[in-house]
């Protein structure tokens, strides 16, 4: 009972077996009981019948026209006198059915009824029909139908019964069969599938089985494989990149301590060895700031603790933060916030945020080119948008560069200092304040990021 297949079919069968199964029942005694009922009235309207000729024209002859009428047919008939004495008869001899009665003398009927209705059991159903002549005589007509008719529409309906149940029954193997098919066959795939990924195995391929449930899944797991695959490139990368910058300062600190350690030197020498001693420790540190942020992300460890404060005092400490960079590349920074109002968010994550943004507008822009950050309101939200005229990002890229680890044109981000990080930061921590962030580029043209907070 570990396929999916087996639990269907065993839940269809059990279901509709309990379904047929009653619904057969209900029919089977409804058919039999409807026939039995027909067969009881038509027993009783035959006797009434008798019984009214006999009381209207009482006589002998009247009593051989009952008696042959039924005669030699599937249903019998004794008449009595006042006494339970047979003073006619269809059977011959008479104890043939009067063996089915109870002695005639004891029975006292005032009306037309059924007196025996076991036809499972009895060869005859029997009723009986008291009569009294106007001159005088009386007694009963008693009516015998033969069971026999019954029974062997019992049997009929057995049989059809019986040849519905079997075919049902292969009716429900057939259906097992388009199931395995069209649906658990799928899912076994599926499941196949997700093995190889678990495995690291990304080279998965799934057919084209609609528009359904099972179709979106399937979609959705050949998705999956893509963006596993491309991640687990894209990681496998960064850590090389990584792993290649950081040799690089750590051969320039040893390198470089060496020589600034040696005797004889003149100062000015020395002072410029500290100098690359100091920037590439820097760059290293930056480097390993990016790994942290990097955890963060995936440990969804970012924590936002909101406060208000002034936007315009915030955003002066922000341009003294990058005024310097945007000087040593000889990029212009200008800011556009027409009022001063109140910001709710956290100062500490939104700087990181800006800053972010800002050093992505600086790395991705020309010589003497122009960054512009706009800070405005907007129906009691804020909004930040960064706008530079740098090399921008293409369409087929756009979808992607907030996704982790994703750098646009790696040879070009690697010599830039990308570590395709700090866009994937950015979004977190917009989201983690309950905002958007969003980017409109242009290749060759520049590119454009709106956060809403």
């Amino acid at each position: 009972m570990n396929r999916i297949s087996t639990k269907l079919t065993a839940y269809f069968f059990v279901t509709v077996l309990i379904m047929e199964t009653s619904l057969m029942l209900y029919l089977h005694r409804n058919i039999i009981d409807s026939r039995t009922e027909e067969e009881f009235n038509r027993l009783l309207a035959n006797g009434s019948n008798h019984r009214d000729v006999l009381t209207a024209y009482y006589s002998e002859t009247t009593m051989k026209h009952i008696v042959l009428m039924e005669k030699d047919g599937d249903r019998e008939v004794l008449i009595t006198d006042a006494r339970g004495e047979i003073i006619s008869s269809s059977a011959e001899p008479e104890e043939r059915l009067k063996k089915y009665l109870p002695p005639l003398d004891t029975i006292n009927a005032t009306e037309d009824q059924i007196l025996y209705a076991d036809w499972k059991d009895m060869p005859y159903i029997i009723s009986v029909h008291p009569y009294q002549v106007a001159s005088g005589p009386s007694g009963y007509v008693i009516m015998f139908q033969s069971t026999t008719s019954i029974k062997h529409l019992v049997a009929k309906l057995n049989m059809h019964f019986g040849l519905a149940g079997v075919t049902s029954v292969a009716a429900l193997f057939i259906i097992y069969a388009f199931l395995s098919k069209f649906l658990t066959r799928p899912l076994i795939r599926m499941k196949e599938a997700t093995e190889k990924l678990s495995k690291g195995d990304f080279d998965v391929s799934l057919p084209v089985i609609g528009k359904d449930e099972l179709g979106e899944l399937s979609g959705s797991i050949q998705k999956l494989a893509g963006d596993l695959e491309r991640l687990t490139v894209e990681r496998n990368e960064f850590l090389a990149a990584t792993a290649h910058e950081l040799s690089t300062p750590l051969t320039y600190l040893n390198g470089y301590s060496k020589v600034a350690r040696r005797q004889g030197i003149q100062e000015e020498e020395r002072n410029r060895y500290l100098d690359i001693i100091a920037e590439e420790s820097e760059r290293m540190k930056e480097l390993v700031h990016n790994l942290l942020d990097l955890a963060k992300v995936d440990e969804n460890s970012f924590t936002v603790s909101k406060e208000s404060f002034l936007a315009r005092a915030f955003i002066r400490d922000v341009i003294k933060l990058v005024e310097p960079s945007f000087a040593v590349k000889k990029m212009g920074l200008e800011v556009v916030m027409d009022e001063d109002f109140k910001i709710y968010a956290d100062p500490v994550r939104l700087e990181q945020i800006l800053l972010n943004l800002l050093d992505n507008a600086l790395k991705y822009s020309n010589e003497a080119s122009a960054v512009t950050l706009e800070v405005y309101k907007k129906e009691e939200r804020t909004v930040f948008r960064i706008t530079d005229s740098g090399l921008g990002i293409s369409k087929q890229d756009l979808p992607f560069i907030f996704e982790r680890l994703y750098r646009v044109e790696k040879s070009r981000s690697r010599s830039l200092g990308g570590s395709g990080i700090g866009l994937s930061v950015v979004k977190e921590l917009v989201e983690a304040h309950g905002g958007s962030v969003e980017v409109t580029s242009q290749l060759g043209q520049g590119s454009t990021f709106t956060v809403t907070l």
